[in-house]
């Protein structure tokens, strides 16, 4: 069972294009080897709204997205996670529609600016949301409810915005349909992730809405492929290991040669994270005193 990427061909960026009678996405000119073609802002509602992800600090998304607005009442500003890509031009918007910023509390690791995670250096530290939210909490409008649904792994406070009446979720970067996400330890966390998959599968969603690249409308076929797909990372992590090839760089070289260079940092985030996971669970062993890259890895 593979992953059935869809791409993005042609972006219009700037343009308010309605996906539903209660979804509009923007598109913000970011793109990247890790946004794709972009962050895509979501506004949900007709007379008053929700936005989910502003995106980054760029005067032109702003300006669109207040075009799109409209002078509509705005209830909240909803942010999955903090990552320099999603979260940083909030505080601009809110400040312009009057709205509060609503997020997952951070970890203490990540609420001191000048520390954290050093592999992870897309964080938003500026971040604080006006109201932290937790699993279950409701946001709502004429037509339409959000509700938040913990979605750990990415990152251990990466949250999802369920839209009840279209059984569709907001699922930022925990799944992503033109690439697979990547977990970002020590904050993210393999078996978090897929745990959160398993249960997103339960669900039975109609369609799932990632920040960057289009809508998945097979949401139940394409997570349980990512879960294959997860288990067979780690089945070559498995093998490299058998083959003698002990650091996380030898690995991402050999698993992720046909991938452009410049996703190998990337690679080296997820590699990482499944290493913590059998480590967890006494199948590898790691050197002593040294940080991840660093460091060799041996079958138990």
């Amino acid at each position: 069972m593979g992953l059935d990427f869809k791409f993005e061909e042609n972006p219009d960026y700037g343009v308010a294009q309605s996906v539903t009678p209660l979804v509009t996405r923007v598109l913000c000119e970011n793109p990247s080897p890790f946004t794709y073609t972009g962050t895509g802002t979501y506004l949900i509602g007709t007379e008053d709204l929700a936005i989910i992800d502003p995106g980054p600090l760029n005067d032109d998304h702003l300006t669109a997205l207040l075009k799109a607005v409209d002078g509509r009442p705005v209830n909240a500003i909803l942010i999955t996670h903090n990552h320099s890509d999603h979260s940083p031009l909030a505080i601009r918007l809110a400040e312009a529609v009057k709205a509060p910023i609503l997020g997952s509390a951070l970890p203490e690791s990540l609420k001191i600016p000048d520390e954290g995670n050093p592999l992870d250096a897309g964080l938003d530290r500026r971040y604080r949301p006006d109201l932290e939210i937790e699993d279950g909490h409701l946001v709502c409008g004429k037509g339409w409810t959000l509700k938040t649904i913990h979605t750990p792994g990415h990152i251990s406070h990466h949250i999802s915005f369920f839209l009840e009446e279209e059984n569709s979720l907001f699922c930022g970067d925990h799944i992503m349909g033109w690439s697979t996400s990547v977990i970002i330890p020590p904050e993210g966390h393999l078996r978090s992730y897929l745990k959160s998959l398993q249960e997103l599968m339960e669900m039975d969603l109609a369609r799932l809405y990632p920040t960057h690249g289009k809508p998945i409308d097979n949401p139940t076929k394409f997570m349980r492929a990512t879960i294959v797909h997860r288990h067979m990372r780690e089945g070559q992590i498995v093998t490299c290991l058998k083959e003698g090839r002990q650091t996380i760089m030898e690995m991402v070289t050999h698993m992720y040669k046909s991938v452009d260079k410049k996703l190998h940092g990337a690679a080296a985030l997820s590699v990482s994270a499944h290493l913590i996971a059998l480590i967890e669970e006494g199948k590898v062993t790691q050197s002593e005193h040294e940080d991840l890259i660093s460091a060799t890895f041996t079958l138990t």
